[in-house]
């Protein structure tokens, strides 16, 4: 435990930075996992004009309306 104020506050910025770096850790993580079944469903089989054209809908529409139309 710190004896002072400032040795305190000086543990919870190193706690803070050690958080932030498992955070950023983690989102990596999920990135590559999601890129992983990206490659797994066979998206990246298409042409290179079709996964443009499948990108731009979701860029315009959003990822919620492409899904409810996919699942339609």
């Amino acid at each position: 435990m710190a004896r002072t104020i400032e040795q305190e506050r000086e543990q919870l910025a190193a706690e803070g930075r050690k958080l932030e770096e498992r955070r950023r850790q983690l989102a990596e993580r999920e990135r590559s996992e999601l890129l992983k079944e990206v490659e797994k469903s066979g998206l990246l089989k298409g042409d290179a004009e079709q996964i443009r054209s499948i990108l731009g809908a979701v860029k315009s529409m959003g990822v919620a309306e492409v899904a409810k139309r996919l699942a339609a």
